[in-house]
């Protein structure tokens, strides 16, 4: 017998909730459904329904075999339209959750045009500055800015991100232009709120002999790499905010110094609205992830999805033609 048709049967009668309703479906008779699980059950020697004559209830073993299966057939009925329309085909519903900032500029674009390479898949995009529960609230990917901590997450590298000190021409003006990280401490700086993401502060490789100039409160070593370390310093101003798009804008209107993302600063730069400074000292980049819950099992939209943002972010013109 058919081991995909035992698969098939076992899902349509779990589902539907009866051999009858099952039967029907398909167009054969109930006892056919009832061999094809006695079958089935024979095979791997476990019982997966307990059947009585007014209904069917799933076994423990059961339950768990019933999400493999419903995800083995999902496959298998991709993998079949990939080869009979000619190319890939997926369908069903894809949830993406990312960076409110970053969502806005390099996701939420990219939506759409997914979608017209997919139309059946529909698409929820969540944009959220929090660290979301990937698992817990049921995405199926996260794109992620920064460095990943140790996590049961699956993460793959999608592109570097650069972090650059910047400020508008008028207040370099006004104020002069720190030579070293440690003369921020002189400056208006414009940093997110404790409980936002940059908890570890401002990133820069420094040639080690930096760390007796004073500011020891604020300076941390981080690793060494030949003759240079990397630390990290937290500026202080008379602004703060948690959110990283009125840094940004405050930025603009010449209110202090920020540290923000390439991506974020890169066309302001070349407007000439913004100076970048310090980028002798740029710390090395960390990394724009694509996370989710893992690799087992993955959706095929899913897969294309991750597919689909690989091959934008590689592209060196996506952000500009600039590192």
């Amino acid at each position: 017998m058919d081991r995909l048709k035992q698969l098939e049967s076992f899902v349509s009668v779990a589902t539907r909730g009866g051999l009858t309703a099952a039967a029907k479906a398909e167009g054969v008779a109930p006892a056919i459904m009832g061999r094809r699980l006695d079958a089935l059950e024979a095979r791997l020697g476990v019982k997966l329904l307990v059947r009585t004559t007014r209904r069917i209830t799933l076994t423990h073993e059961g339950s768990a075999f019933l999400e493999d299966c419903q995800r083995l057939l999902t496959e298998f009925a991709n993998a079949e339209a990939s080869v009979s329309a000619g190319g890939v085909k997926a369908s069903g519903h894809l949830r993406v959750t990312a960076p409110a900032g970053f969502g806005r500029r390099h996701v939420a674009p990219l939506v759409p045009r997914f979608h017209a390479l997919h139309p059946e898949v529909t698409i929820s995009l969540n944009l959220s500055d929090r660290v979301v529960d990937v698992r817990g609230e049921s995405f199926d990917c996260a794109v992620r800015v920064g460095d990943m901590p140790d996590s049961s997450l699956v993460s793959v590298r999608l592109a570097d991100n650069r972090r650059r000190c910047v400020a508008t021409p008028e207040f370099v003006r006004r104020h002069g232009m720190p030579r070293h990280p440690v003369e921020l401490s002189r400056f208006a700086c414009l940093t997110l709120s404790s409980d936002a993401s940059q908890t570890r502060g401002w990133a820069f490789r420094v040639p080690r002999t930096a760390q007796g100039q004073g500011q020891e409160r604020t300076l941390t070593a981080a690793g060494e790499d030949g003759g240079e370390e990397l630390i990290y310093l937290r500026p202080e101003g008379p602004l703060d905010c948690s959110d990283g798009q009125v840094l940004h804008d405050w930025c603009l209107a010449g209110h202090g110094i920020a540290w923000r993302s390439t991506w974020e600063v890169e066309a302001e730069i070349d407007a000439g609205l913004l100076v970048p400074l310090l980028d002798e000292f740029a710390a090395p980049p960390n990394g724009i992830y694509a996370v989710f819950a893992g690799t087992k099992h993955l959706p095929l939209r899913v897969r294309l999805w991750l597919d689909f943002l690989k091959a934008q972010y590689g592209r060196p013109e996506f952000w500009g033609g600039k590192g």
